[in-house]
């Protein structure tokens, strides 16, 4: 990649999970074909390793293809979640330049739009606590802009009569999320990463406290390094002796809508009270998303899909004349603390990981993508990423007495 993204402070690591300089590249095993597996498998061949990746299903699929593609760094930005903000924005920062070289080594578009977002308030209890966040984000530095009513309508003419304000958070873009899984599948293939589709692992293998290699059914694959960046999905793959992550699976429901690509009624994506909505290139129009805590579960609930359309309805009222094009469930990977885990195990050398990226795994793409791989190929971690270690949920377990 580009030295563009090469721009962050890093520490010598703590475990020996790289290649010295001037030794062969490490063979590494990618588990997980998200948009985070595929990346680093992108990633990791053009720089010389060779690389084997390994999906359950189809890549890009999972919380990859749920996902709105929203980089809200700054609209998100709440109480309690100040730590992760350094990281969020480091990313965001890299997205464009990320872009850039995925289309550029893939020969696809992944439509990274750049109107920015608007948070609006639509009743006066709204307003007011719009107001408040607006003032912890001004608090924080970031790049918001106060809207009145009236400035809102000229950007969004197709808003609710009765909008009170907004927020306009003009450094807060989208990318098409499915359109960058394509691309890094073709990227990755291109730069020499071997892809495994429908191979679930069960358990990467170790030897001397150092991980091995991996196993899918009856085979074992020889690695240097192990990435684990199975999403929701992560706590399912045998990691012993390492402790097993507080990753679990938070259920989203979303829907999109058809809107006429010449004349959308909505540019910006919009986060309104209870929902939010993306509008796509091709007329689309996302909506989303639940928050559940209940597993793997996939199904779709009237409760669930009559909140969203009417939490969006109340906003956007128009959007009661378009067509249903597609509704779904997704999985978020939520760590314990609903931040991420990235780097070096603290138990088992050359095990690494990248998962429990909650709601910002798309917004965290680029940088998850450096950190990972500036480790693996140089044995650092940014100091961006350092408080985010799987060491933070505690010590390893005490061995038996």
């Amino acid at each position: 990649m580009s030295e563009s993204l090469s721009q962050f402070t890093s520490a010598p690591s703590s475990q020996a999970g790289s290649a010295p300089a001037g030794k062969a590249k490490p063979r590494v095993a990618i588990v997980g074909g998200g948009v985070i597996g595929l990346a680093l498998a992108w990633r990791l061949a053009d720089a010389g390793c060779p690389v084997d990746l390994f999906e359950a299903g189809e890549t890009g699929e999972g919380a990859s293809r749920a996902a709105a593609g929203m980089l809200a760094a700054c609209a998100e930005a709440e109480p309690g979640e100040e730590g992760l903000l350094a990281l969020n924005r480091a990313s965001q920062t890299l997205w464009p330049a990320f872009a850039e070289e995925l289309e550029r080594a893939s020969g696809e578009v992944v439509d990274l739009r750049t109107e920015g977002t608007i948070t609006i308030a639509l009743t006066a209890d709204d307003l007011a606590k719009l107001r408040h966040l607006y003032a912890f984000q001004q608090g924080l530095g970031l790049p918001v802009q106060w809207l009145t009513a009236a400035e809102v309508r000229r950007r969004e003419p197709y808003l609710a009569p009765r909008l009170a304000g907004g927020v306009l958070s003009p450094e807060d873009h989208q990318v098409d999320n499915r359109k960058v899984a394509a691309a890094l599948k073709i990227a990755a293939l291109k730069a020499g990463a071997t892809i495994h589709q429908n191979t679930p692992v069960s358990r990467v293998e170790t030897a001397g406290g150092r991980a091995t290699g991996i196993v899918t059914g009856e085979t074992r694959h020889a690695a240097d390094v192990v990435v684990l960046a199975a999403g929701a999905w992560s706590r399912g793959v045998d990691i012993t002796p390492a402790t097993p992550l507080p990753v679990r699976p938070i259920k989203g429901q979303m829907l999109s809508l058809r809107m006429d690509p010449a004349a959308p009624i909505l540019s910006h994506v919009l986060w309104a009270p209870g929902s939010y909505l993306v509008p796509r290139h091709d007329g689309r129009l996302i909506i989303g998303a639940t928050t559940e805590e209940k597993g793997f579960d996939t199904d779709l609930t009237a409760g669930g899909q009559l909140a969203l359309l009417t939490n969006a309805w109340r906003a956007l009222p128009t959007l009661e004349e378009l067509s249903i094009v597609e509704q779904w469930v997704g999985f978020r990977p939520g760590s314990r603390d609903d931040a991420p885990i990235l780097g070096p195990s603290p138990e088992v050398n050359g095990l690494v990981y990248a998962t429990g990226h909650h709601r910002n795994g798309i917004l965290l793409l680029p940088v998850t993508t450096q950190v990972i791989a500036d480790h693996i190929l140089g044995g650092t971690i940014a100091d961006v990423a350092l408080p985010f270690g799987a060491e933070r949920f505690g010590p390893p377990r005490a061995a038996a007495e």
